[in-house]
């Protein structure tokens, strides 16, 4: 069984590798410097981000394996498990890490922002690649981390840390946005399709019987992407959520079933839906009628070629 190193605070990790340590709620790591480091499964209860300034192969993310490009950036949350089994040999890395405590979050405006942060979810499949520039940009502010960090602590010396870890992560988010943006439109250019299709099958195959409505997670697993960048590729390419997409899906399909003769639990049933009150308040909120009512409506509206014959 592989040992998993059990991240509760940050120097929990700086002490594992050797790395100076620097304050108990923040850790800045350059590997370069470093003599003594090892690799370590990391069990994660911090925030971290890892620039990679050469390949690293043999890493896993959950069950997942994966390559850790030059200049890619790499983001994980409290309750992940990341890295590459410790073997017992001393290795000579490059590049950086950045990791903090959640309880520098505590009643603070980062601490406020961070579900906005989506990468910290995505997988490492999905890692940021930097160009040497934006690399650079994030590293000056990671040096200017460390340098606050070393000096002696005063009122100020979190409140300055946590800004820059703030511009860092807004960074981040701005490359990401770049990234998105060019896989949008470029190697995710039929991921629309691809999306259509999928809940097209998975209606065709009867999975609504077995796992109930579509959802983002399931639809995500599906195209090999993590739910959070997922969505944000549909947000990218449509302006629209994800989940806004698969309700759409679904309350057309169930408009088709109604006009196509169903009844109002036939529908609930044949899409997915626990009950058909759950159907009637989604289709109420979402068409401005009830089901019951459209059927009503439908039934009293003339076809156009009855229109045509008067």
């Amino acid at each position: 069984m592989e040992k998993i190193l059990k991240v509760h605070h940050v120097n929990d990790y700086a002490r594992y590798i050797g790395a100076p340590e620097l304050h108990p709620l923040v850790s800045v790591i350059h590997y370069d410097e470093l003599e003594h480091c090892r690799h370590s499964l990391n069990n994660y209860d911090v925030y971290a981000l890892f620039i990679g300034d050469e390949e690293l192969e043999d890493l896993s993310y959950g069950q997942l394996e994966y390559v850790l490009h030059r200049h890619a950036l790499m983001c994980v949350a409290p309750g992940q498990i990341g890295g590459k089994a410790d073997t017992g040999e001393e290795i000579h890395t490059k590049g950086w890490a950045l990791l903090f405590d959640t309880e520098l979050l505590r009643n603070s405006e980062l601490g406020r922002r961070m579900a906005d942060y989506h990468f910290f979810s995505y997988s490492t499949s999905e890692a940021l690649l930097m160009t040497p520039g934006q690399r650079q940009s994030i590293v000056n502010l990671l040096q200017q981390i460390r340098t606050e960090l070393l000096q002696e602590e005063d009122a100020h010396t979190l409140r300055i840390a946590t800004s820059l870890i703030e511009q860092v992560l807004e960074l981040v988010s701005r490359y990401y946005a770049l990234q998105l943006s060019t896989s949008a439109t470029t190697t995710n250019s039929n991921l629309l399709s691809r999306f259509e299709n999928l809940l097209r099958k998975y209606y065709e195959e009867g999975r609504q019987h077995n796992l109930g409505l579509p959802s983002v997670k399931y639809c995500a697993r599906q195209l090999f992407l993590s739910p959070n960048y997922f969505g944000d590729l549909i947000r990218e390419l449509t302006g629209d959520t994800a989940t806004s997409h698969i309700r759409r899906f679904i309350m057309q399909r169930a408009q088709s079933l109604l006009i196509g003769g169903s009844t109002v639990s036939e529908t609930a049933e044949q899409l997915g839906f626990d009950y058909p009150q759950h159907f009637t308040r989604q289709f109420k909120k979402y068409y401005g009628v009830t089901p019951s009512d459209f059927i009503s409506k439908s039934h009293h509206t003339p076809s156009p070629s009855s229109r045509s014959r008067r």
